[in-house]
């Protein structure tokens, strides 16, 4: 019988379930809705700085890619909490999640408004405070997410805890 087997579930760190043999794929895809958050933001500055018309542009393809990548994080994110009821009882997980959303909503938002006025009416002040709020949601998102991962171990192979162990013995 295998040793995770016969261990108390609740022993066990909490599971990443949506991955591929045993990577966490949410993890693995999350950089790409943060840089192109963050690179709309920069776009934003950078139109407001100077007026030129190709920043918002910019800006514009930044939060479309956002937006797509942000959607299949999300999705790889809920598989993992909703598969393991040990993560969903985790305030941190609610934050994250939630502050997540916040970011989605706001950016879809921004996306909405340049994509049906004037894009370089809407880039100054409304994109860029959209953007910048989104921005600092995002570092806070950051920052529970590592509280999962690196305090509540979501996703840590058990695995690699056993292999420590036997390496010390």
């Amino acid at each position: 019988m295998d040793v995770r087997e016969t261990r108390d579930f609740d022993t066990q760190n909490p599971k990443s379930t949506a991955k591929v043999a045993d990577h966490p794929l949410h993890p693995m895809i999350i950089p790409f809705p943060i840089v192109f958050f963050i690179s709309a933001w920069v776009t934003d500055i950078l139109y407001a700085s100077t007026g030129r018309d190709g920043f918002a542009e910019a800006s514009m393809w930044m939060l479309g890619a956002g937006l797509a990548s942000a959607a299949l994080a999300g999705v790889l994110g809920m598989i993992d909490f909703m598969g393991d009821r040990r993560v969903r009882a985790m305030r941190q997980a609610w934050m994250h999640m939630i502050a997540n959303l916040m970011v989605v909503a706001l950016e879809g938002v921004s996306f909405y408004l340049r994509s049906t006025g004037d894009i370089r009416d809407v880039v100054a002040p409304t994109g860029l405070t959209l953007s910048t709020v989104s921005v600092l949601l995002l570092a806070f998102s950051g920052w529970m997410g590592a509280e999962l991962v690196y305090k509540g171990h979501v996703g840590v192979s058990d695995e690699g805890e056993e292999a420590r162990v036997r390496v010390r013995s």
